[in-house]
């Protein structure tokens, strides 16, 4: 009997944390719109960094590794790093910082996070 009381503790635990990790207040809110960069169909012609707001990316086990996943296929992309958080394992700040190589392109590496469910991601100024 006590085991099916601490299962039923143990998911209302796990159901309380996914509400508040992904309740969108606005001490969560990382990025304007008007901070964000609109993105072009150029090709990037020397090496850099930029960061990119991924508001959908709730969770540092199984969002963030999809999203660097994501955006390492992309043979111009040198490394994704998750951008600075307040609290280690959790995200509270929806940004990743992307290394970059000569002909990145920033449109397609959004459409392919918008294909794997990031729908609202952007470059951030």
């Amino acid at each position: 009997m006590r085991s099916i009381a601490y299962a039923i503790a143990a998911l209302a635990a796990i159901g309380i944390a996914f509400v508040v990790a992904n309740s969108s207040g606005p001490e969560s809110e990382t990025t304007s719109p008007a901070s964000a960069v609109s993105a072009s169909n150029e090709t990037m012609q020397e090496a850099g960094t930029l960061t990119l707001a991924v508001p959908e990316m709730h969770c540092s086990f199984s969002c963030f590794p999809r999203v660097k996943e994501t955006l390492e296929s992309n043979p111009a992309v040198a490394a994704v790093e998750l951008g600075p958080q307040k609290e280690e394992g959790t995200i509270d700040n929806r940004q990743v910082i992307v290394q970059y190589e000569p002909g990145f392109d920033l449109s397609q590496a959004l459409t392919m996070l918008a294909k794997e469910g990031f729908t609202d991601s952007q470059a951030v100024q």
